[in-house]
């Protein structure tokens, strides 16, 4: 067994906080001088990223691995299930897909088979790292699911890593939610407690010590800290299907002075960290809309990835905004198609492998003479390019030769079937030089679609589109935007100082040494 030291942060439930805590802890870890590896054995999410060799993982990770100051690897997460339907999910086992299963069908016959592979990557990890930063996933309580639960207590156990349970006091009951979590848990499991942290507490924390002495004296664990709620937190939370459909409801009132960037919240959207750096901008406000009467009149509409393309698009159909959208485009209005979003542009998705879960076919918006058949294989990749001719296309004016980085994660191939432009010339994917078209935009040059995502995680580009939206309403362009590597820096710092400011770091080195 590897000697690497160890901590493990569980939760009450989910979306208590514990990604965003271990992103915190991996940035101290890091600061104190140590190499530290985040791991999650198994994460649900729709979130993922493409690693330098094409393998696919959750993004929770990827921004721990970035607050380490380590390049992400699949090995920190092992096992991703990305939903595609009701009760079913695509399994992703060490960075490649293996297929689509039940709920059911994969907790009864195929996630305890994958125990071998999660132990041999959290080994090389802690073989490699002095410190292993481990998340547990949901809570470690679920007494329905605990036998085969590979997550949790099994991991903590196998890691030697003593656990940290978080509460999420914002949400009321956290004491309760202590309680009644180790109530549940076995006496070799509640011996792996070594602590609590309360998260998201807003107040006067002296109100709060009586409480807290009622907790250590209840469970005989020490409260290590009381983490204030973060307002403006600007690192991307618990990576989990519930907490997307939160951050999907949330509105705001429009701003007249801000370019308005919506986004389409598809029942399957996926990778919506595309669009945070739009957060960044100090002229734009982001929104999430679900109605043809939330659409609008928005300075720029984006249609994101989707994890089933087709069930999106009848649901585009379904709730009018289809025809909203096609509507917004007649008239003038900009819109941007990502992976999924770019298939749905086309004229039609074509699936006769049920490859997104059931065989099928549908017509598209048909916005960009394109068609999509869907393939057995799946594209990872990560990629580099340059932006295309963009043939008078008013939102792309100015961007020609520009490069850019993304990375591609889709099932489907799109080909033209007409004479649109492409957007991109990919010049290398996973490494090596390539010469591949990507992409289209319609003859009127205000609809654009590509396979890339973190396509707008590209300063220059990004910051030139906002500035030609700004130009089409006669506006100012704005010579000063934030450069998004910067601020995900500044970030993790302040995030860590937050962290390091609220808990008892001393005590928990000492129980990581006393494993």
């Amino acid at each position: 067994m590897a000697l690497a030291k160890s901590i493990m942060f569980q939760g009450t439930s989910s979306n208590v906080g514990k990604s965003v805590l271990a992103a915190a802890f991996c940035r101290i870890f890091m600061q104190d001088g140590y190499k530290v590896a985040p791991f999650k054995a198994q994460n649900m999410a729709l979130n993922s990223y493409v690693t330098k060799d094409g393998g696919e993982m959750g993004r929770a990770q990827v921004v721990q691995a970035e607050a380490a100051g380590v390049e992400p690897d699949v090995r920190m997460n092992p096992v991703l299930l990305k939903p595609t339907g009701n009760a079913a999910s695509q399994v992703i086992v060490k960075g490649k897909a293996i297929g689509n299963y039940s709920a059911f069908k994969y907790h009864k016959d195929l996630n305890m088979s994958a125990v071998d592979a999660i132990e041999e990557c959290y080994d090389w990890l802690a073989d490699n790292h002095s410190i292993v930063v481990l998340e547990g996933a949901g809570s470690p309580a679920e007494v329905n699911l605990k036998d085969r639960d590979i997550v949790n207590m099994r991991m903590a156990k196998y890691a030697s890593a003593p656990v940290i349970l978080v509460a999420d006091i914002d949400r009321g009951g956290a004491l309760a939610a202590v309680v009644g979590t180790l109530e549940l848990l076995d006496n070799w499991e509640r011996q792996m407690i070594k602590g609590i942290i309360i998260n998201k507490f807003r107040g006067d924390v002296k109100l709060l010590e009586p409480a807290l002495d009622f907790l250590e004296e209840k469970t005989g664990i020490p409260v290590l800290g009381v983490v204030p709620y973060i307002s403006d937190i600007q690192v991307p939370e618990e990576d989990s299907v519930c907490l997307q459909r939160e951050n999907l409801n949330k509105s705001t009132n429009k701003r007249d002075d801000f370019l308005q960037v919506a986004v389409i919240g598809l029942p399957k959207l996926s990778n919506f960290t595309d669009f945070d750096c739009f957060a960044l901008e100090p002229d734009v406000q982001l929104q999430y809309i679900r109605t043809r009467e939330e659409l609008g009149d928005p300075d720029l509409c984006i249609i994101p990835g989707s994890k089933n393309s087709i069930e999106d698009m009848k649901f585009l159909e379904k709730s009018g905004l289809a025809d909203a959208i096609r509507g917004f485009t007649n008239s003038g209005g900009f819109v941007w198609g990502i992976c999924g979003g770019y298939q749905m542009l086309g004229c039609k998705l074509t699936d006769a492998i049920g490859a997104e879960g059931k065989r099928g076919n549908i017509d598209g918006l048909n916005l960009l003479d394109i068609s999509t058949v869907f393939a057995p294989e799946k594209t990872t990749c990560q990629v580099k390019g340059e932006l295309m001719d963009d043939s008078g296309a008013a939102l792309l004016s100015g961007c020609q030769g520009m490069n850019i980085e993304g990375y591609e994660i889709h099932m489907g191939n799109t080909s033209s079937v007409g004479n649109g432009a492409a957007v991109v010339k990919i010049t290398e994917r996973s490494g090596k030089s390539v010469e591949i078209k990507d992409g289209a935009v319609n003859a009127q040059g205000n609809v654009v679609g590509t396979y890339i995502h973190g396509i707008f995680d590209n300063d220059q580009l990004r910051h030139k589109v906002l500035n030609n939206l700004r130009q089409q309403k006669g506006w100012k362009p704005l010579n000063t935007r934030p450069i998004s590597k910067v601020n995900q820096e500044k970030a993790y710092e302040n995030l860590a100082k937050h962290v390091r400011s609220s808990v008892q770091l001393k005590k928990l080195y000492e129980i990581m040494e006393q494993k």
